[in-house]
């Protein structure tokens, strides 16, 4: 059987004399709490801490980078454990399990394999390569462990040293679990951040509903322009109290407009009718990310801009399954003339922080890092999505130093559901980060003590900062 071995120099640069600053630079961080400021995961697993059940459901099911790996091959959704909207109708988890085992060769050279390695390896134990013959010994070994109790969720928490992690919730939640977690014993830190999308966007799939709803839920007319602003800040005010330090807006584009408040009422009114045009949807958002630019301002939340996703590409996908099952696909984005309109509004006031992101690596040193090396309120998030991934992140780097520099970005975060894999995926940005530090120093653009300044900054420093942690 092939072994299941993880190099402890696994992504440190070729160059023997490079790796040796990587690996002294990577030994300084490597021990260092991890601040998740952006994810995905549950609040009901750290408020109720239940078992997780098994190896399907926890990593396979949720995990929609290995799901698209495998649908992309012909694999039925139903077949890997994922039941129809609507249906409970899945593959039995050991088939599924057995079905990840046998194709799991498609995963070479891509940071899910990484990503996978590191939990089967450090979290199970596991020594032998995941294949067909290994499926059941994986599938055992993983489920039988997480009835145990030190792999519940808040164990697992503590386990990984995790200092802080946020989920992300939309206006319409009641944040019950973050309220439980608060009221618990137990001493995790777990906050949530402001998702406002179903609210914003009007082609979000129930967007007059979740307006209807947003009214009954804070008391205000949400058909009026007025009462609609009134019930974002009193939904904002309650996640702040709830731990929030950051919003997050998932939009298709980075546009950004600044209408005249009768315009606002206009436009407002048009996106609440039975038929919504693209331009009037676009608008909307784009007004809407400069509108909670200024909410910002008045409440200190950290804004956070994710455009660039063409999200649900496959519609008979999304019609069967929903969400977040992996057809969502990059698209061309443009920041220049997309955010000028809030840029002019509030580039300028320091006590704005707006952090941009991209799927679009053309941007990089085009478009993103001469905006963040100008503009107080901007810095950079970090390679997301697609291009969280070792390549992802070298050009990354590359790209966007010499113009913005390393103080006009955040850190790492690892925008996961994929509970376990977060400490795999801190482990390789600080690998990644190490290296390039590295091969400044080998080439006496920096010293070492800066090199190890930033190391610590890169790995811990700027997310808490950035996210005001």
């Amino acid at each position: 059987m092939p072994k299941l071995e993880l190099h402890p120099d696994r992504l440190f640069p070729a160059d023997p004399s490079i790796r040796t600053i990587a690996r002294d630079l990577y030994k300084s961080v490597r021990d260092l709490p991890i601040v998740s400021p952006h994810g995905h995961t549950d609040p009901s697993w750290f408020a109720l801490d239940e078992s997780f059940g098994n190896a399907t459901e926890l990593l396979l099911v949720p995990d929609h980078y290995v799901l698209r790996m495998l649908y992309s091959q012909g694999i039925a959704m139903e077949d890997m454990g994922v039941a129809p909207a609507g249906s409970g109708a899945a593959a039995d988890p050991r088939e599924a399990w057995r079905l990840l085992a046998a194709n799991y060769h498609l995963f070479r050279g891509t940071p899910s394999r990484i990503w996978l390695d590191w939990v089967f390896s450090e979290v199970f134990d596991l020594d032998q390569m995941l294949t067909a013959e290994t499926a059941d010994l994986y599938y055992d070994r993983i489920t039988d462990s997480l009835q145990q109790d030190a792999f519940r969720p808040r164990a697992l928490f503590d386990r990984f040293n995790i200092e802080v992690i946020a989920t992300t919730e939309a206006p319409l939640d009641t944040l019950e679990h973050h309220a439980q977690i608060r009221e618990s014993d137990w001493n995790g830190r777990v906050i949530t951040a402001y998702r406002p999308d179903p609210v914003i966007d009007p082609e979000f799939e129930g967007f007059r509903d979740n307006l209807r709803k947003l009214g009954e839920l804070t008391g205000e007319d949400c058909t009026s322009w007025k009462g609609y602003l009134a019930a974002h800040r009193q939904r904002r005010e309650f996640f702040r109290e709830m731990g929030a330090t950051s919003t997050d807006h998932g939009h298709p584009t980075a546009k950004t407009a600044d209408l005249s408040s009768g315009e606002c009422e206009q436009l407002f009114a048009r996106v609440q009718a039975d038929d919504v045009s693209a331009a009037d949807a676009e608008l909307f958002r784009a007004q809407m990310l400069t509108e909670m630019a200024g909410m910002s301002l008045d409440d200190g939340l950290v804004m956070q801009i994710h455009p660039g996703s063409f999200r649900n590409h496959n519609p008979q996908l999304f019609e069967r399954f929903g969400r977040d099952k992996g057809a969502d696909i990059p698209v061309r984005t443009e920041y220049v003339h997309a955010l000028q309109p809030l840029l002019a509004k509030y580039g300028n006031d320091t006590r704005l922080s707006v952090i941009v992101f991209t799927l679009d690596e053309t941007t990089y040193a085009r478009e993103l890092a001469p905006l963040a090396g100008h503009y107080p309120v901007l810095k950079l998030g970090p390679a997301w999505w697609f291009h969280d991934s070792p390549e992802g992140m070298r050009r990354y780097r590359r790209m966007i130093t010499e113009t913005a520099g390393f103080y006009n970005t955040v850190g790492f975060n690892d925008d996961t559901r994929a509970f376990l894999s977060i400490p795999a995926r801190h482990d390789l940005a600080r690998r990644i980060d190490c290296g390039f530090l590295a091969e400044l120093v080998a080439q006496h653009r920096l010293e070492d003590w800066e090199a190890g300044e930033l190391a610590q900054d890169l790995a811990y420093n700027f997310a808490k900062a950035a996210y005001k942690l």
